[in-house]
């Protein structure tokens, strides 16, 4: 299978990511049309995706976007952002985000001024256009992170966990296997925190309707570029 054809799939799982906006609502079909066009994901990671297509084609706007805000912005632990989990609030995160924004400048994706390198979303966004072998090693290098928060989500019961299970499968990683007898640890919501450290970052929340960053429009123009190469690829 070709690097062209693997990147829809991880563009779609990036795009399901941003905070819901009405371009990502429109974009559901294509979505899930991009989804299905290669076959990276088996019919059992398709099937747990269907509940969050049709929260996002079906619910309130505002109900999405607080369901998510919720989930990704009220505690440390299900932050979106990589770095979070890695180094914190130490000196080493602003030498890592250099670090990785000139990866991605070396790849040829190139940021806009309110994206921090280390949104998921927009990693898995240059993840989509490295050649398998590549991908699958970046991925691993933060398969850790995607686990625990794949742990986190699935014990809240929320369609978000089918996303990370569908990003670590599709680069290759063994399923998560849940321990029943586990306690479940609520996680502490640290808002006074992440609001001093969005103010330092600079992120730019609303118009644009992204989310540190990743435009959904940017998404969509490049999952329909990769739907092209893949149709090219197989005539």
């Amino acid at each position: 299978m070709t690097a062209a054809l693997q990147s829809i799939t991880f563009k779609a799982l990036s795009a399901l990511l941003v905070y819901p906006g009405a371009s990502l609502v429109d974009a559901v079909g294509e979505i899930e049309a991009a989804l299905a066009a290669e076959g990276l994901l088996d019919a059992q990671h398709h099937a747990a995706l269907t509940p969050l297509l049709n929260d996002l084609r079906t619910l309130d706007l505002y109900e999405l976007q607080e369901r998510y805000v919720d989930l990704f912005d009220r505690t440390r632990k299900l932050s979106l952002h990589l770095f979070e989990h890695v180094h914190g609030e130490s000196r080493d995160r602003g030498q890592a985000m250099v670090d990785l924004a000139g990866l991605y400048d070396a790849g040829g994706l190139m940021l806009a001024a309110n994206e921090l390198p280390d949104y998921l979303p927009l990693f898995l966004e240059y993840v989509a256009t490295r050649p398998r072998a590549e991908a699958r090693g970046l991925l691993a290098d933060t398969d850790h992170i995607l686990a625990t928060l794949e742990e986190l989500l699935t014990k809240r019961g929320t369609p978000y966990a089918a996303v990370f299970a569908a990003i670590r499968a599709a680069a290759g990683a063994a399923p998560m296997v849940l321990d029943p007898t586990a306690p479940c640890v609520p996680e502490t919501d640290d808002l006074a925190a992440l609001d001093a450290a969005w103010e330092e970052s600079a992120v730019v929340f609303g118009p644009g309707e992204s989310l540190g960053g990743c435009s959904v429009d940017r998404l969509r123009t490049q999952i329909r570029a990769g739907a092209r190469d893949a149709r090219t690829v197989t005539a």
